[in-house]
């Protein structure tokens, strides 16, 4: 195992498990659809990160740094998408949790959100960066990074699942879904303004 290696799924697994736009959002859609709905969402978010570690490892980060414009775009574009699910989460907080049916979250809706997601392009070119090596190049990172974020999100998922039971209360689920909102709100702000 190359000495990079364990440092490596160590960020991956920090940069994947901790609180972002997309673990919010699968969250909030586990706990109104649950686990079954919410695993091919789950898998595309999954993938399309992946993808984009792998993307930026092949040259797409040296691009994307060498046009700063384009980075702001991205980043004031995905900052504003990202806003305007909050607007919808927060709109939705006190629907029942059964009254969305027909509106989750899809396995393409969470593959696209990683591409204006502010947080999966910072990590994806840190862990290109700082670990892309000849023995650990970039499609094995990529692989390891998608190995690592799957256990990662699917606890997003299940803790979701668990939070069904009780949200059953109206009031507490206008707060689940007024918190999610808020910190979906900073984190997508903070990857801008920081």
């Amino acid at each position: 195992m190359s000495h990079t290696l364990l440092p490596f799924m160590l960020f991956a697994l920090a940069g994947s498990i901790s609180p972002g736009p997309t673990n919010l959002l699968i969250l909030a859609h586990s706990a109104r659809h649950g686990l079954r709905a919410s695993l091919a969402p789950m898998l595309a978010a999954c993938s399309a990160a992946t993808l984009i570690v792998l993307l930026v490892g092949l040259g797409l980060g040296e691009l994307l740094l060498s046009y700063p414009l384009a980075q702001q775009v991205m980043s004031w574009g995905g900052a504003l998408w990202l806003s305007w699910l909050a607007w919808r989460m927060l709109r939705a907080a006190g629907e029942p949790l059964d009254a969305q049916a027909n509106s989750g979250f899809s396995a393409w809706s969470a593959a696209t959100l990683q591409l204006v997601n502010p947080k999966v392009w910072l990590m994806a070119v840190a862990m290109i960066g700082v670990f892309a090596t000849p023995m650990l190049p970039v499609w094995r990172l990529s692989l390891v990074f998608l190995l690592v974020a799957i256990p990662c999100m699917t606890t997003w998922v299940l803790l979701g699942v668990g939070s069904a039971r009780w949200l059953r209360s109206p009031r507490v689920l206008r707060w689940f879904n007024q918190s999610l909102a808020g910190l979906l709100l900073v984190s997508a702000w903070s990857a801008v303004l920081v």
